[in-house]
Formats: C-alpha cells, sequence, structure tokens
C-alpha cells in the first residue's frame, strides 16, 4: 500500500517510517488518512469471482482497507512478515499462545508475565491439554534444563509486567529454537521502536497497541506480528478466530502511529526524570527501571534496547498501608488505574506474591508501579512530595 520504493523503505528511519508506512494518499483521493472501513459484506462482481474467492476482499472477517493499512503498516515497522490484529492486548496474547499450542504440549513462561496471560495458560489451555511451567525470568540460556521434548513454545517479556525483571532475549530464542520451540514476545513496554523483537530472535511479537501506539488512552488493540516461519500459521489460527477489532480503533491506532516515535521518546525523557527524582527520594527502597546503572538487567537492556518507555516500579521503605493510601488517595496529578501508555500520569500498588510460582517476590516494602505522562515535570514531582508528606505523617 505504501507508495514508498523498497529502496526508499530500506534506507528510511524511523520517524519517516512511522509517517509514511501502511499509507497511500493516491488510493483515498487524496486525503492523508486512511478512512475507518465499515462493513460487513463484500460483493462480488460475477459468479466465477464468488465462487473463486477470486478478489481481495471477501468479507468483514477477513480484513478491510483499513486493517491492511495497519497490518502492512506494523509488519514493516517490527521487521516481520505477516501481522494480524486483534480486539485487545490479551486477545493477541491468546492468538499468538493458540498459534504455538497444541494438546498435550508443554510450554514455558516467564514467571514475571502479565497476570492475564498466567490465567489463560492456567485456565484456558489447561484445559485443553498443555502444561505450562513458569521460569525465573534471570535464566538466560539455562531455559534449556526447562524444556522437554514436547515443550512447544516459550514466551518472554522483557522488562516483566510489573517487577521489571530482563531477560536476555537472543540466548533464549538460540536455546528454544534449537529444541524446535517457537519463542513468542510481549513486547509492549519497548514496542518494535526501542526492541526490534525478530531481529533477536523472536517468533511471534506481541503488542497491546492500547498502550504506545495509541497514546490517547481511548482504544483497545492487539498486534501479533510473525517472522517468515510462523507467518502462515498466524493468519490460519486467526482466520479460525475472526479476532476483530472495530474500526474507530483501527483507525485511531493509525493516527496514533504517525507520531509515535516522538511520544515515546518524550515518555523515555519523563520516565528517567521521574525515576531518578524517586531515587533520591529517603521514603524510595528501589527503582525498578531497566534504563538506570542500578537496575539488576541494565547491561541487558544497554545491549539490546535503543530506549526506554515511560512506565517503571518502585519499592517503599517499609510502612503500614494506611500510609500508602494515603500518599496515592490525595495525588491531584496522578491517576490510578490499571493501564499505561498514554498521555496522562498513572500509579497504582501491586503485589506479584501471590501469582509468583517459580520466583519469590519479596522486595522489602510496598511496590508502586508508574506510568509517566506529559505533565510538566514539577507538577508531578510537587503532587508526589505532598503525597510523601501525607505518607510520613500516617507511618
Amino acid at each position: 500500500m505504501s507508495k514508498l520504493s523498497k529502496t526508499t523503505r530500506d534506507r528510511i528511519g524511523d520517524r519517516t517510517r512511522l509517517v509514511h508506512a501502511g499509507r497511500d494518499p493516491d488510493a483515498q483521493h487524496g486525503f492523508i488518512n486512511m478512512p475507518p472501513w465499515r462493513g460487513s459484506t463484500v460483493l462480488f462482481p460475477d459468479y466465477e469471482t464468488l465462487t473463486k474467492r477470486g478478489q481481495h476482499f471477501t468479507y468483514g472477517t477477513k480484513g478491510t482497507p483499513s486493517t491492511d493499512a495497519l497490518e502492512e503498516a506494523w509488519t514493516e515497522i517490527s521487521g516481520a512478515a505477516r501481522t494480524v490484529l486483534a480486539p485487545t492486548g490479551l486477545a493477541a496474547i491468546a492468538l499468538a499462545l493458540m498459534t504455538a499450542a497444541k494438546a498435550g504440549d508443554h510450554i514455558l513462561i516467564t514467571d514475571s508475565a502479565y497476570q492475564p496471560t498466567r490465567t489463560f495458560c492456567n485456565t484456558i489451555l489447561k484445559r485443553m491439554g498443555v502444561e505450562t511451567t513458569y521460569y525465573d525470568p534471570h535464566v538466560g540460556a539455562a531455559i534449556g534444563d526447562l524444556m522437554r521434548p514436547n515443550t512447544s513454545l516459550v514466551l518472554v517479556e522483557a522488562p516483566g509486567s510489573q517487577s521489571f525483571e530482563m531477560q536476555d532475549v537472543p540466548a533464549i530464542a538460540e536455546v528454544a529454537h534449537a529444541r524446535g520451540a517457537c519463542v513468542i514476545m510481549d513486547n509492549t513496554w519497548a514496542t518494535p521502536l526501542f526492541f526490534p523483537p525478530h531481529e533477536r530472535g523472536v517468533d511471534l511479537a506481541i503488542e497491546a497497541g492500547t498502550k504506545y501506539l495509541s497514546g490517547h488512552s481511548d482504544l483497545m488493540l492487539g498486534l501479533v506480528s510473525a517472522n517468515e516461519a510462523w507467518a502462515k500459521e498466524l493468519r490460519a489460527t486467526y482466520d479460525c478466530f475472526a479476532m476483530c477489532p472495530g474500526p474507530e480503533d483501527i483507525f485511531l491506532a493509525l493516527r496514533g502511529l504517525r507520531t509515535m516515535s516522538l511520544r515515546l521518546r518524550e515518555a523515555e525523557r519523563q520516565g528517567l526524570a521521574l525515576a531518578n527524582w524517586l531515587a533520591a527520594r529517603p521514603e524510595v527502597k528501589e527503582v525498578l527501571h531497566p534504563a538506570l546503572p542500578t537496575h539488576r538487567g541494565h547491561d541487558i537492556w544497554k545491549r539490546d534496547f535503543s530506549g526506554s518507555s515511560g512506565l517503571f516500579s518502585v519499592v517503599l521503605n517499609p510502612v503500614p498501608e494506611k500510609a500508602v493510601a494515603a500518599l496515592l488517595d490525595g495525588l491531584e496529578l496522578f491517576g490510578m488505574g490499571y493501564s499505561w501508555g498514554g498521555f496522562e500520569s498513572l500509579v497504582i500498588p501491586f503485589n506479584c506474591a501471590s501469582y509468583r510460582t517459580a520466583t519469590t517476590w519479596n522486595p522489602g516494602g510496598p511496590a508502586l508501579r508508574f506510568q509517566v505522562g506529559l505533565e510538566d515535570m514539577n507538577d508531578l514531582t510537587a503532587d508526589l512530595d505532598k503525597g510523601f508528606e501525607r505518607l510520613r505523617a500516617n507511618a
């Protein structure tokens, strides 16, 4: 769909690619943005075309021009062979797992994975006869010690969803591929702009477009990109489910795509500024941010990633729950909500202890996850400074 020649596409930078990928104004009567195509029924011009499915669009579940535009753009950006869309990030996770797992398989899931990923494995996949083993995210090449003859996939997430452990994805991928297993990665934190998953050995890469692709907390979307080895199987699984996102969400994702690089770089700058400010606070025991030299996985992040986003966690020094509640309840600029990647700052308390099985979560104090938005940093720190005053008063 893009008008750019292959030679041009191969040499342009990320920002230019985001502006032009999946876009052809000449095919849209000169209008810059792809409109939201809505429809279920597609008409065929004659009997032969109908019976042979001899045209590109055949039914709404098989895609629309809007779907094609976003799939093509994400495929180019992620360095994949193919992309399919899903209504949510969790739907994309389920689709990827269903693509690579079958009854009787054994699968390996990082212990630091997004909690709903665990729920899907522990319920739906378990009922299908798939056995899940959770592993220490720091395992690296030793993942081979956990693999069995029927291990069909390894799922990685770097950094971990709340606790921010880094994983040696290339080392894990090398071992997994040697044993014939598929490598799946939830790459939502970094996006392909900061971590090119397929260059690092990932077969199926998951993105919750709800987060940084959207950037405005107003859509639900998931994407799964595949390398050449898994592209056909991914599409076949998708066609069985017809996990179609809504046309308005696809339209908003395409619009958000054009500015994603700028927003990610600002999220990185804001996130690091707040992380460093929090690291200097006496109330904070530890900041869990891979881009900080104090983080256990910093060397892996520095080697494999080209940037960091605006999501990280902190561990507070021990205080009673009422002190944490006082800190959070009085905040004016930080909302409390279970998402991230938008323009607004958020914070949630969390405790991984109840859903860790391969590792122990015992950080030594209450934990908070921050999503840093686009507000002025002085205003954010002033809001938190007052919060810490309330925390101390209730300690």
